[in-house]
């Protein structure tokens, strides 16, 4: 868990930290980006929440996910959802088509938007997609 969370926020910083010497965005006015970087970041794990939530809540860690939040046992729930993360196959957020349309989003909102919060959350779950999708490769060997 330590390891693949100092995987992503290693590679998120990098790659903003390039992204803002690339474009001269170092100044703190550009604070949204970062900001939104770090949004961008979290909300693919959603992706989770929601597989437990809609579209498979009868499997066991579902159920078990369900019992700890009962329980206000937030920590235990995070927990429970990064060691199960390779045993859930449908995950809309995780999906090629998805990245594709992020990546598209991405590079239309760079050059047409001036919101920086906006950047900063596409490129964050940009960002973090990529990153999945590495680790997936690199980890997860098929059984």
């Amino acid at each position: 868990m330590k390891r693949v969370f100092f995987i992503h926020f290693s590679f998120l910083v990098s790659f903003f930290i390039l992204l803002s010497l690339v474009n001269s965005w170092l100044a703190l006015s550009y604070w949204p980006l970062w900001l939104g970087a770090l949004i961008g970041s979290v909300l693919p794990e959603m992706d989770s929440l929601v597989y437990v939530f809609f579209v498979n809540p009868q499997e066991l860690t579902s159920q078990r996910v369900i019992y700890f939040l009962k329980k206000r046992s937030i920590i235990s729930v995070i927990k429970l959802l990064v060691e199960t993360r390779f045993e859930r196959g449908i995950l809309v957020f995780h999906s090629n088509t998805f990245l594709i349309t992020a990546l598209i989003l991405g590079i239309w909102l760079m050059t047409s938007s001036a919101s920086y919060l906006g950047k900063g959350i596409v490129w964050g779950m940009v960002a973090h997609l990529v990153v999945d999708r590495l680790i997936l490769r690199l980890y997860h060997k098929p059984q």
